[in-house]
């Protein structure tokens, strides 16, 4: 059975965020596409614009983690009407803590792109205490 086109950019979006292909991600995602991150935590909040998105946050995770963040693409589910829901489970390192966590990403997908991300972790207060 083919791919969901909108699992396959999503599924495109983790494998170029894994290599640290930024060049990539702004292809699969709009100008004005919003990351929203939950917590009370640094990180946490909206990063409204696609540089927000790859500079603010995502080279904030790199930077943050002295690059040991990652990532593995456990599940993706589809609804046919542009949306994908991701499941992972994500590792890092930082300030002397290590955080070993699963958590997902709902998306959605006009078109072609990816418009909006909203970020999801299994223990809010695990990765709140992590960011700070």
């Amino acid at each position: 059975m083919a791919e969901h086109p909108h699992a396959k950019i999503v599924r495109e979006g983790y494998e170029a965020f894994q290599r640290g292909d930024m060049d990539t991600l702004r292809a699969l995602m709009t100008g004005d596409c919003t990351h929203h991150v939950p917590g009370s935590h640094p990180l946490s909040g909206d990063y409204k614009g696609i540089d927000s998105v790859l500079n603010d946050y995502y080279g904030r995770l790199y930077s943050e983690t002295g690059g040991s963040f990652r990532v593995e693409l456990r599940n993706l589910f589809v609804d046919g009407r542009g949306h994908v829901m991701s499941v992972h489970h994500f590792t890092a390192d930082r300030a002397g803590k290590h955080i070993d966590e699963m958590g997902g990403i709902v998306f959605r997908i006009m078109g072609d792109k990816i418009t909006d991300l909203d970020e999801c972790v299994a223990d809010m207060a695990k990765s709140d205490q992590f960011w700070m």
